[in-house]
């Protein structure tokens, strides 16, 4: 281990639990900190991800090789950073970053409301040339803008935002215009993804049932933050029409995405944990049926992606960490 401590290796082959049949050829790319959200280019030769690391105010954007080589920042260094993409061309990496209106790192947030996550108001959606330079500013409203993804057909982004009273999903062009709201019911829509033939966005939502949950919602979304205690995925077309519910789990279920088979939907969910503290990736159908447990990992497995072909994986988990709570990238050659 001293030498990772001095040099930490471009990847490390890590081998596949055998409770874990799906995942071959497991590769960690990260050592140390928090790294996350890691998603690949059209050709499946590098990734674009957030880390955080001594040395910046919270976490950043970085780009890598898809075996780990070549690590480098892509964003300014100040502020907090989310939710990198790389636009289909490979031009640009587009982010939202706090960089312009509050360089410090993001405030915790008041876990004495219980477990909830901030929606931070300072975020504005930037995209910066793959060399790297001063980011683009391409959509800034006063409110939330994250949890952006681009259809591979490059012709619309989708996002989350707060900026109309509620937390919904957006699409525009990728310049920023042409912008139309996708959901209209109250409630935490969010983190969407589009699949890779640019038919479909598969996404989160906090269904609300009653006024006592309406209340504290709308109360907490005033604060800026939000419960996320019990989310399903869902799906709809690129359009926003034909909405469906997918899981009815019971459980706080995020990051999905769609195989390029267009039948499997991998995402993450504290689903079976009676403390909801272990997050593991599960697969089920777009119909609803065949939910499937993929890991069983300690603690967190989650963000996985699946490169065009469908043929890897990659995904974020605390697996094999340093110290607790370290999470690290994965990538792995998928075996439905």
């Amino acid at each position: 281990m001293l030498s990772f401590l001095l040099a930490p290796p471009d990847s490390l082959d890590r081998p596949t639990p055998a409770n874990e049949p799906n995942l071959v050829h497991i590769r960690q790319l990260t050592f140390g900190g928090q790294n996350a959200e890691a998603y690949w280019n059209q050709e499946g030769t590098q990734l674009t991800y957030q880390s955080r690391q001594p040395g910046y105010p919270d976490e950043q954007v970085f780009v890598m090789n898809a075996n780990g080589s070549g690590k480098r920042l892509i964003s300014t260094g100040l502020g907090r950073c989310t939710c990198s993409y790389f636009s289909p061309d490979g031009k640009f990496i587009y982010f939202s970053s706090t960089h312009e209106y509050h360089r410090e790192g993001q405030p915790p947030a008041d876990m004495s409301k219980g477990y909830v996550w901030m929606i931070n108001p300072w975020f504005a959606l930037y995209r910066v040339p793959i060399e790297g330079g001063q980011p683009q500013k391409v959509l800034r409203k006063f409110g939330y803008i994250a949890e952006t993804t681009i259809a591979p057909n490059g012709k619309f982004m989708t996002f989350t935002g707060s900026f109309d009273g509620d937390l919904e999903i957006y699409r525009s062009d990728l310049n920023g215009g042409n912008l139309v709201r996708l959901t209209n019911e109250a409630g935490y829509d969010g983190g969407p993804f589009v699949s890779w033939d640019s038919k479909t966005i598969v996404y989160r939502r906090d269904l609300i049932e009653n006024d006592t949950e309406l209340a504290d919602y709308r109360a907490l979304l005033k604060e800026n933050m939000v419960r996320p205690g019990k989310l399903e995925i869902w799906a709809m077309n690129a359009d926003g029409t034909h909405k469906r519910q997918i899981t009815n789990l019971g459980a706080a279920s995020f990051a999905p995405f769609l195989h390029p088979d267009n039948k499997t939907i991998i995402f993450s969910s504290n689903f079976g944990d009676p403390k909801g503290r272990e997050f593991d990736l599960f697969t089920i159908g777009i119909d609803g049926k065949g939910l499937k447990r993929i890991t069983h990992t300690p603690e967190f497995d989650g963000f996985p992606m699946f490169t065009k072909d469908g043929k890897r994986l990659v995904w974020a988990s605390n697996r094999h960490g340093e110290v607790r709570g370290e999470t690290n990238l994965f990538v792995a050659d998928w075996t439905p």
